[in-house]
């Protein structure tokens, strides 16, 4: 289990071992907190991720779904300990939207990244001009996109070619997209985690033109998470699980990558284009 998933993965986690382990033993939520002694509505938040668990309570929850092993406690409260920490993006709290800052959360443990951007260049790319730039329009957003340093995951992005060719801060300064489209240039020949995929003009409509969408992708048992992006983090939306959006959505992505230019004809566009910008 890598170390550097975050709290939020590790919670998500947790509540679903915790959930696997209580239907296992054949027991309903009432069962458990009556056993207990607590209230329904606290294992309900406890399962929820809407509150959190002491070393006590897992403990006894542990022993009543028969979880003897000390490996298999150990990990468990392990994780427990690891949900328990501070996100660097807890700074942000007063600041961000609830559902975008949980996203924030879930994308710094995912460990593969699709994502398809109309409108935007993927913040984990941003350049600080270049998310300064954008600010007025995504705050909620932009505040914690370039704080997020490139992990040791798989990052695939697909944007339409209106992103690469929007000359986003020539207000301020008509440097800032050039730096900003050779920084993204670099960074998807140097490294080879990353890649990004450019869908031309000529390919017409496309799947994508519906709105920006991310995939992310975790170790262990947790399922794959969809973030919608509806323009501003507050209308956001984030589904995991067996939610039939997901499977759409992971198809489209297919789709879209059907449309896109290859990587190296991408990398390729990008250089020119900054190269007409500049």
């Amino acid at each position: 289990m890598p170390a550097d998933q975050g709290p939020v993965v590790q919670s998500a986690l947790l509540r679903g071992e915790l959930v696997r382990l209580r239907r296992q033993s054949g027991l309903t939520q009432e069962q458990v907190a009556s056993d207990l002694e607590w209230s329904p509505s606290k294992l309900i938040r406890v399962e929820g991720g809407r509150s959190s668990i002491t070393k006590v309570d897992l403990d006894a929850l542990l022993a009543r779904y028969g979880v003897t092993g000390e490996s298999t406690r150990e990990r468990l409260q392990q994780l427990n300990r690891a949900s328990r920490e501070r996100g660097w993006w807890d700074k942000y709290r007063d600041d961000v939207v609830p559902t975008y800052l949980s996203y924030v959360g879930f994308e710094a443990g995912a460990v593969f990244i699709r994502q398809f951007q109309s409108a935007f260049l993927p913040g984990l790319l941003q350049t600080a001009d270049y998310a300064e730039a954008v600010t007025v329009n995504a705050v909620d957003a932009v505040r914690v996109a370039p704080i997020v340093g490139l992990r040791l995951q798989r990052q695939y992005y697909v944007v339409d070619e209106a992103v690469v060719r929007r000359h986003v801060g020539i207000a301020k300064s008509p440097d800032i997209m050039p730096e900003q489209l050779r920084h993204i240039a670099d960074k998807a020949e140097q490294d080879d985690l990353v890649t990004i995929r450019v869908i031309p003009f000529e390919a017409g409509a496309h799947r994508g033109l519906y709105g920006p969408f991310t995939m992310l992708e975790f170790d262990g048992s947790l399922p794959d998470l969809l973030y919608i992006d509806a323009g501003r983090a507050e209308f956001a939306l984030m589904v995991m699980g067996d939610d039939a959006r997901a499977a759409e959505y992971r198809d489209d992505f297919e789709l879209l990558l059907g449309d896109a230019l290859s990587a190296e004809k991408s990398i390729e566009l990008i250089r020119s284009v900054a190269e007409e910008m500049s």
